[in-house]
């Protein structure tokens, strides 16, 4: 599936020194993604509605894996049968909004479970050590203790390489990123969305898609801060590093603590805090 990540509107611009005038602006497409699921024996399967996120269109079969990944939801992309489209029946309704997921028959899956383990939201209600203790209770991996080591050095150079790889960024400045590099510094993915939680769900369902769960020789680095939700999904695919060129909530480091993970904020400038198992920062 192919998606433009931008619309180009007609605008007013207001300068020093002159009236309105007429312009063009490129902003960030957002539209909702419905994810729904179909699992069970033949003969007797199920379809049930999983999910509605706003993203940005593009990679949404990546973002419905990594979503259903770092939700505990499904353990490896080998789960899966197939992702399709959902196509519109009236004329009136969005195109390419809606996924099905149809899982392998021999895959349980408990529908009933499904808003338990909801918690990525700061608005669902649960917080403190509940979160902590249900992410701990389903993720599929784990850091390696003490590894990666990585020099500072290529710490540094990360923004700037992220940056630079960012097309719709540099067109919009109005979209997130998030990038996969291996343990001396080189990418290997990045994925953009209007969602914070939603870059980093495409980049770990591409990561999916390419068999290289556990990721556990491999630094995230996210625009923006670094939330409870970001660590969570990091945790759940066994990322030992994460780093934010914003700052973390203090969540967020109780996870990455609880959980052997490396936080690193205000990663900008030749400079970073790490909030979090120091002993990977050589």
């Amino acid at each position: 599936m192919h998606h433009q990540g931008t619309n180009h509107l007609r605008i007013w611009q207001k300068r020093p020194g002159s009236a309105l005038t007429e312009s063009s602006d490129a902003v960030v497409v957002e539209e909702p993604l419905e994810i729904r699921i179909s699992y069970g024996e033949p003969g007797s399967r199920r379809t049930d509605s999983l999910a509605v996120t706003m993203r940005t269109p593009g990679h949404d079969a990546e973002l419905a894996l990594g979503f259903l990944l770092t939700e505990g939801l499904l353990g490896s992309a080998q789960d899966v049968a197939e992702i399709q489209e959902i196509p519109a029946t009236a004329g009136n309704e969005p195109h390419d909004n809606r996924l099905l997921v149809s899982l392998q028959p021999h895959v349980r899956f408990d529908m009933a479970r499904v808003e338990r383990h909801f918690y990525t939201s700061s608005s669902c209600g649960i917080c403190g050590k509940a979160s902590i203790e249900q992410v701990r209770a389903v993720s599929c991996y784990y850091p390696q203790p003490g590894l990666p080591k990585v020099d500072a050095a290529v710490l540094n150079r990360l923004p700037e390489l992220q940056r630079l790889s960012q097309k719709v960024f540099e067109t919009t400045g109005g979209i997130h990123a998030a990038a996969l590099f291996d343990d001396v510094g080189q990418m290997l993915l990045l994925r953009e969305d209007v969602g914070r939680h939603n870059a980093l769900d495409k980049l770990i369902g591409a990561a999916m898609l390419q068999r290289w769960l556990p990721l556990r020789r491999h630094i995230a680095l996210v625009s923006g801060r670094a939330g409870f939700e970001l660590v969570q999904k990091c945790a759940m695919a066994g990322i030992p590093i994460l780093a934010a060129v914003g700052a973390p909530s203090s969540l967020a480091i109780e996870l990455a603590e609880e959980s052997g993970m490396t936080l690193i904020g205000f990663l900008r400038d030749e400079r970073f805090n790490v909030y979090s198992c120091p002993e990977r920062v050589e």
